[in-house]
């Protein structure tokens, strides 16, 4: 069985052009929606697959129909052979699983990917090690300054509770605790 996949990213968008060359293509069952591409989570994407059958084809228009990123259309065509099925794509040829020259060109566009997303990682390592060494510091900046002072005081003052010292002071009671621990002072329990 072939069933045709169109979307197009927003409501005011016509499915037109992709629903007649589906129609065209002779697939059995045209799924459509209007919904952006960048997220995988897509309702009648997510019925297609369900609805998949060992030896159905999935087609569509274009690759960008399916995926905006390499890595999720790599996922996807992964899903869908996964379950015994194809997917072919009318404009990029190439992209046809059910062909031994389609699963090359798959592969090594998946090699690309990967290949890619290693490079990516590398350069934010050696980016992040090159900021450390300057001295820039990671992570969230910690609290502090004036209002932790502050709240350490009127801690050492026992005068308030650590609930009121909070809520006076704007300290969240988990800052004012690891900062008293870390300070060597016992806390009291709110």
């Amino acid at each position: 069985m072939m069933r045709g996949y169109a979307r197009v990213s927003t409501v005011d968008q016509n499915l037109d052009r992709q629903l007649l060359s589906l129609q065209e293509a002779g697939c059995d069952f045209i799924y459509q929606e209007k919904i952006t591409g960048t997220k995988m989570d897509r309702p009648e994407l997510n019925r297609l697959l369900a609805e998949l059958l060992a030896g159905d084809t999935v087609i569509v228009k274009e690759l960008t129909r399916v995926s905006r990123s390499t890595q999720d259309m790599l996922q996807l065509v992964q899903d869908i052979t996964a379950k015994g099925c194809y997917i072919k794509s009318l404009n990029e040829s190439w992209l046809d699983t059910s062909s031994p020259a389609g699963e090359l060109m798959l592969t090594i566009f998946a090699g690309m990917a990967q290949f890619e997303r290693k490079l990516l990682l590398q350069r934010c390592n050696e980016g992040r090690a090159v900021a450390v060494a300057k001295g820039v510091q990671m992570g969230r900046p910690r609290k502090g300054g004036k209002p932790l002072d502050y709240a350490i005081q009127l801690y050492k003052d026992k005068t308030l509770s650590i609930r009121d010292i909070c809520e006076n002071t704007g300290v969240s009671k988990s800052t004012l605790c690891r900062r008293l621990k870390a300070l060597g002072l016992t806390s009291l329990s709110a």
